[in-house]
């Protein structure tokens, strides 16, 4: 027991270049994954899938409804609507897909999961049987689409 006592030695070298090696990994891996959380939060993904459409071609005035829904994991902001490219004479829109139609001069804001119907009308009228594609273009410039549909 005196022995023991006298033996002065702590850990040898190697056994301590171990453990402080493990102890750095295990540190570093901890804040790797934290960081990677703080990232994942402030970064949201902005998608839309376009769920419905309609037309309407009675009357002087032709138009066209579709509605869209944000799949993504962020809010976006509806900017712009085009049809195969340039902007429509008049782009409405309506949250709850039904009148009354505000006209779109701002951008609409678009929560997650939720939806809009954008009401669309063109200088002209659309030719029956002719294709068009549309396109939701975000505040952030994303674009989405095109939605391609041909007119009754």
């Amino acid at each position: 027991m005196r022995k023991l006592w006298k033996c002065r030695k702590a850990l040898s070298p190697v056994v301590a270049a171990i453990i402080l090696i493990a102890v750095t990994v295990a540190v570093s891996i901890a804040v790797a994954a934290w960081m990677g959380s703080l990232t994942m939060t402030f970064m949201g993904t902005e998608q839309v899938t376009f769920t419905n459409w309609q037309w309407d071609t009675t009357g002087d005035v032709e138009w066209f409804v579709f509605t869209i829904k944000n799949t993504g994991s962020a809010d976006l902001s509806v900017q712009e609507v085009r049809i195969d490219s340039i902007a429509p004479a008049t782009t409405k829109y309506s949250a709850t897909g039904a009148a009354p139609w505000t006209t779109l001069t701002t951008a609409y804001l678009l929560t997650k999961n939720s939806q809009v119907s954008f009401n669309v009308t063109r200088t002209g009228n659309y030719v029956h049987g002719g294709v068009y594609e549309f396109t939701v273009i975000s505040a952030k410039g994303n674009t989405f689409g095109p939605y391609t549909k041909t007119a009754p």
